[in-house]
């Protein structure tokens, strides 16, 4: 027998995880003490908590963006099973350890190996959504707003952030420096992946 779970109950719990892990990445941003401001200055005292704040920003936009897509995908879960949950409690436990990674990376900016620990945490954040979604294809099929043009998309979009993010782990061996902005190139590769599906798909409307 296939056990079957509540799917609204789910989707509910997964937005609460969400908002809870993109609230955890600014509490772990120390704010300057009182002292440092009288000693340092203001300006001084926040310059300090830049790479603070370079994780912040980027971190929360990567779960925004991975709550967008589960959203996307939410959409067309009828019904969750065994494995679907499973692959839910673990894509959600990548998106609670995040803060702690983020935080682990930034308080350690000009080290190599807590920005690896982050790069891996984004990795399989992203692997575990790519399972999530081909087994949503697999389970539920393609329908009017699920259609195999939108699922090449979100697979390609599900790939290409963990592939960066990998290549990130392997290229800040060989330059530390550039490693850590890598991440800028998904949203390039993204955006010219899409349009070349996008392309492909009118051409064979046509």
């Amino acid at each position: 027998m296939i056990n079957r779970y509540p799917t609204d109950r789910i989707n509910n719990f997964c937005d609460a995880v969400f908002a809870i892990a993109m609230t955890l990445l600014i509490l772990e941003i120390k704010i300057p003490s009182t002292d440092d401001v009288k000693i340092l200055g203001t300006v001084a005292a926040l310059k300090r908590l830049i790479p603070s704040f370079i994780g912040f920003l980027i971190s929360f936009l990567v779960t925004a963006l991975y709550w967008r897509a589960h959203l996307t995908l939410a959409q067309s879960i009828k019904s969750y099973d065994n494995r679907l949950l499973w692959y839910t409690v673990w894509l959600l436990m990548m998106v609670v350890l995040l803060p702690f990674s983020t935080a682990f990376y930034v308080k350690n900016f000009n080290y190599n190996g807590p920005f690896v620990v982050y790069c891996i945490n984004l990795v399989l954040m992203g692997a575990f959504n790519f399972f999530m979604l081909n087994y949503v294809v697999q389970k539920e099929g393609y329908s009017d707003t699920f259609t195999k043009s939108a699922v090449m998309k979100l697979r390609f979009r599900s790939l290409c952030a963990p592939l960066i993010w990998g290549l990130s782990a392997l290229w800040v061996l060989v330059e530390p420096t550039s490693a850590r902005f890598l991440f800028i190139l998904i949203f390039g590769i993204q955006a010219i992946g899409e349009r070349i599906l996008d392309k492909k798909e009118a051409k064979n409307i046509s």
